[in-house]
């Protein structure tokens, strides 16, 4: 896939770093060029000057920034996101990290109703950054939940999470976003409350058929 990655942080720079490694055409892009022109170095990326630029020719544009920051980033993207699939890999966390932004609702779904014309998928947001290129446990993938309302679009971002290793796990309709982010919090929390070393993943066990 071409794949259009937005931030070049620890989310941002692990898919990058994953994606290219399993053959996918990636372009970074980063509030700071350098940061961008840095990580293409590293991974094989390719470093774009701005998002648009990066998304105009991409199958699949990831949102790697901070929560805050998506909706902006967004605007800047404007219409080359229109008919893409657009993977909202941020979490809605507050200043302390110890709640969400977020009351009835999911980010995910913020972002779908401010960009209409993009499918919006939740997908990542789950999985602590350490864990993009390590996706697997005791010789098990790792599981890789993916919520939204188009069809298509969670079928792209189930192959892409299956080509880094994941096991894609479609929970719904983007609604389930928000139970996505909490999950994600609570996998934030208990690491931090225990002191843990972030390295802690989620996998459901259990028969799924009878």
């Amino acid at each position: 896939m071409r794949i259009a990655i937005i931030g070049t942080g620890n989310v941002g720079g692990g898919l990058a770093t994953a994606a290219a490694a399993t053959g996918h055409q990636v372009s970074v892009v980063a509030a700071t060029h350098e940061h961008a022109v840095k990580l293409a170095a590293d991974t094989g990326a390719t470093a774009a000057e701005t998002p648009a630029e990066a998304a105009v020719d991409a199958d699949v544009v990831v949102l790697a920034v901070p929560a805050a920051a998506a909706a902006d980033v967004l605007d800047q993207l404007g219409d080359t996101v229109a008919g893409k699939v657009v993977i909202d890999a941020t979490n809605p966390l507050n200043e302390s990290y110890s709640d969400l932004t977020t009351s009835g609702t999911s980010h995910a779904e913020a972002l779908a109703a401010a960009a209409p014309r993009a499918h919006v998928v939740k997908a990542f947001n789950t999985v602590f950054a350490s864990r993009l290129t390590n996706t697997s446990e005791d010789g098990q993938p790792l599981d890789g939940f993916y919520a939204g309302n188009d069809e298509s679009a969670k079928a792209t971002v189930a192959e892409l999470l299956a080509s880094l290793g994941f096991r894609p796990i479609d929970v719904g309709g983007l609604r389930m976003a928000r139970s996505l982010e909490e999950l994600a919090l609570l996998n934030i929390t208990i690491n931090a409350h225990n002191d843990w070393v972030w390295q802690s993943a989620w996998q459901l066990t259990g028969p799924t058929t009878t």
